[in-house]
C-alpha cells in the first residue's frame, strides 16, 4: 500500500487534545480534513506525522508549544482603554474581539482575547488560545492520493489502492 508522500493528496481524521485530556479540535465536528503534503496548509508537525503513513494507519504525536502556537509571551498582553475598542456588544472576559494593529504601515485586524475589565480599562492578550501548550494529535489516514499525470494512484482504508 502507498505511503503518503511530498506532493500526495491525503485525508485525515484527528483529535487534537490539550495534555489534560481536554479536546480542542476534532474532525468529528469539522469532517475530514483533506491536504496536499508540502503545501503548508496545516502545522508542520502535523504534515511530518502524516509522512510515509498509509491509507488505515493511526498515530499518535505529541506536539510541543514552540512547533505549534509558540510559546506564551507576556508582552504580547496589553491594556487599553475600552474607548480603543470597536465592540459593538458588551465586553466580558473571555470574549474574542477584532482589533486594529498598524504594522509595516499598513491596519490589520487581530484577534485579541478580553482577559479582564477593570473600569474603563481593558485588558486582551493576543496570543494564540492554545499558546504555551503541549498539543496531542490523535491521527488516522483514510486516503492517499498521488499527483495526477503518469502512475496516478488512489489508495483507501476502505479499498486498498487502485494504482
Amino acid at each position: 500500500m502507498k505511503t503518503a508522500q511530498t506532493g500526495d493528496q491525503v485525508t485525515v481524521v484527528y483529535e487534537g487534545m490539550l495534555a489534560s485530556g481536554e479536546i480542542f479540535e476534532s474532525s468529528k465536528d469539522t469532517g475530514p480534513l483533506s491536504f496536499t503534503i508540502g503545501d503548508n496548509t496545516v502545522m508542520p508537525a502535523f504534515e511530518a506525522a502524516v509522512l510515509g503513513m498509509k491509507a488505515g494507519e493511526d498515530k499518535a504525536i505529541k506536539v510541543a508549544p514552540k512547533n505549534g502556537y509558540g510559546e506564551r509571551n507576556e508582552e504580547l498582553v496589553h491594556t487599553v482603554l475600552r474607548s480603543a475598542i470597536n465592540a459593538q456588544a458588551e465586553l466580558g472576559p473571555g470574549m474574542v474581539i477584532g482589533m486594529n494593529m498598524e504594522r509595516d504601515g499598513k491596519t490589520h485586524q487581530v484577534p485579541a482575547m478580553v482577559t479582564k475589565i477593570d473600569g474603563d480599562r481593558v485588558t486582551v492578550d493576543f496570543n494564540h488560545p492554545l499558546a504555551g501548550q503541549e498539543l496531542i494529535y490523535k491521527i488516522t489516514v483514510q486516503s492517499v492520493t498521488s499527483p495526477e499525470g503518469p502512475g496516478d494512484c488512489l489508495c483507501s482504508a476502505e479499498s486498498g489502492c487502485d494504482c
